[in-house]
């Protein structure tokens, strides 16, 4: 991977919608929604504070996150595609492995 967010901000790859419902029925794709969850790639090195001293980020590379509907920036990176999101706007939590 050679993108490197700038700041306070985070490249994730979106996960994949679900292909089946809870009860095993087949998902068309017009039927799939876009999950709002993805796996964090690469982060910023932090938000520079008034004190000139850098804030450490809230989320590290591989954490699993929940993030805002229609926030963020796509990008098409080799044949991918990624999302470049505020860590402090954008994200709203980081999900517990063991929940999932």
């Amino acid at each position: 991977m050679n993108i490197r967010p700038l700041g306070n901000r985070v490249l994730i790859k979106q996960l994949e919608a679900e292909e089946k419902t809870k009860s095993g029925l087949l998902l068309a794709d017009s039927a799939k929604e876009k999950p709002q969850e993805g796996e964090v790639l690469a982060v910023g090195p932090g938000k520079v504070l008034e004190s000139g001293a850098t804030a450490p980020m809230p989320v590290k590379v591989g954490d699993i996150v929940l993030f805002a509907k229609y926030n963020g920036t796509q990008i098409k990176h080799e044949g991918e595609t990624y999302i470049v999101l505020d860590a402090d706007r954008d994200i709203l939590a980081v999900m517990d492995r063991e929940l999932n």
